[in-house]
Parts: C-alpha cells; sequence; structure tokens
C-alpha cells in the first residue's frame, strides 16, 4: 500500500493536530465569548474539555482521511480501521486489565494518588452543568477514537514500513502519545507512556486500529470509574 514518507507523516499529523485544536479552541472563544489568554482558566472544566475533546476529533479524522487518500489509498485501510479478530480482543481487554492492576499497585506502593487532580476537576465541573454523560461518552469512545486514529493509525502506517522497524515505531507514536498528556505530572505521563508501548504492539500484531480504539476506551472507562469512586466512595 501507498504511503506518506516518515517526515511528511510526521508533519501532516500535526498539521491535523493544530488545525483540529484552533477550530476547538475558536469554537470555545466563541462558546463563551472569552480571548485566547482566558482559555488557561478552563483548562480543567469538564464542559471545556468535551467541546475540545468532540469538535477537535472531528475536524482531525476527517484530515488525516483526506491526507491517507491522497495517496490513493483507501482512507479506512491506511488508518487501520478493520475489525480485530475475536482471539485478539479477548486477550487485549486480559492484558489491559492486568496492566491497569500493575500501574494503580505501583501508584498506591509509592503512595501517589491513582486519581489525578484533573480527572476530579473535569468530573465535578461536568457533573455540577449537567454535562456528565456527554463527558463520559467523550473520555470513553471520541478520545480513543481520535487519538488512536492519529498515533496508532496515521502515523504508525506512515512510519512502518518492515518488521525491523516495529519496535521503533511503537516506541515512537507512545512517546509522542504521552507527551501530549501535558495536564499531568512526570509519573503520570510516563504511565500513559507505558499504556502506548501496549497498545503499539496491539496495533502491530493485529492489524488493527479499532482494537486499540476499544483497549484504549477501556482505559478511560476504568479511569472515570475510579474518579466516581473516588468521588463519591
Amino acid at each position: 500500500m501507498k504511503r506518506w514518507g516518515r517526515w511528511s507523516t510526521l508533519g501532516l499529523g500535526l498539521i491535523a493536530a493544530l488545525i483540529g485544536q484552533m477550530t476547538a479552541l475558536t469554537t470555545l472563544i466563541l462558546w463563551y465569548g472569552l480571548d485566547f489568554a482566558q482559555l488557561l482558566d478552563l483548562a480543567a472544566d469538564g464542559v471545556a474539555v468535551t467541546l475540545i475533546i468532540c469538535i477537535s476529533t472531528l475536524v482531525q479524522i476527517l484530515l488525516l482521511a483526506l491526507m491517507a487518500r491522497q495517496t490513493g489509498a483507501n482512507a479506512a485501510d491506511y488508518l487501520g480501521f478493520k475489525l480485530p479478530r475475536k482471539g485478539d480482543l479477548v486477550v487485549g481487554i486480559i492484558v489491559v486489565l492486568v496492566f491497569i492492576a500493575v500501574a494503580d499497585g505501583t501508584s498506591w506502593l509509592l503512595h501517589r494518588d491513582i486519581v489525578t487532580q484533573f480527572q476530579v476537576d473535569i468530573y465535578r465541573t461536568a457533573s455540577t452543568a449537567g454535562w456528565l454523560p456527554w463527558l463520559l461518552l467523550t473520555i470513553v469512545v471520541v478520545a480513543p477514537v481520535g487519538e488512536e486514529s492519529r498515533f496508532r493509525g496515521f502515523l504508525f502506517h506512515g512510519w512502518h514500513r518492515s518488521p525491523r522497524d516495529a519496535w521503533a515505531v511503537i516506541f515512537a507514536t507512545a512517546l509522542l502519545w504521552a507527551l501530549v498528556h501535558v495536564q499531568y505530572d512526570f509519573y503520570v505521563i510516563a504511565q500513559v507512556f507505558a499504556y502506548g508501548l501496549l497498545l503499539g504492539w496491539f496495533r502491530w500484531v493485529s492489524g488493527s486500529t479499532i482494537l486499540t480504539m476499544l483497549l484504549h476506551g477501556l482505559i478511560n472507562l476504568e479511569g472515570m470509574l475510579e474518579t466516581f469512586l473516588a468521588l463519591h466512595v
């Protein structure tokens, strides 16, 4: 299958992400009647986070699909949009659940909060505004679809050329994915990187970005459940 070059893949991926973010932020400014300097005040607002993720994801996926089609390939094939095998899905769920248990256990042993302040803030503000169901849908479904389309979809396909470079691509996509999670501290970013390695491996062995979307959604669902328990139990 034809594909963009490695540097072109990186550049186009960044362009899609930036256009998506700028469209979302512009919409947010109009929604709240703010200027760019005041956007930082909404960095942990559940309603704002919901809007940003939904809008930027829609724009980004449309752009990535158009970019994929420019190579002459089918956009869905280029981005890895194929149903996973049942065995891969079952193994993926089991591995992710074990990984979550290990990550939470490590945090507990290190006396670290399992639920971050960012998670608490967006949950509380979305709940107060009556947007909690929309936040849940966004975090569990929309965000995984958008992030996996970019990192384990467009970037992975553009960079992966042979079995020899698989782990380098898995590492690179996991690192970039972790670095965009600027709302967290270094410890949590390191956890995100580890999850990224796991998702990248499943993308490689299964060939399915839909599988990594489902596993990513499971990870995020567990995070939302932990946030609920931390605030209500």
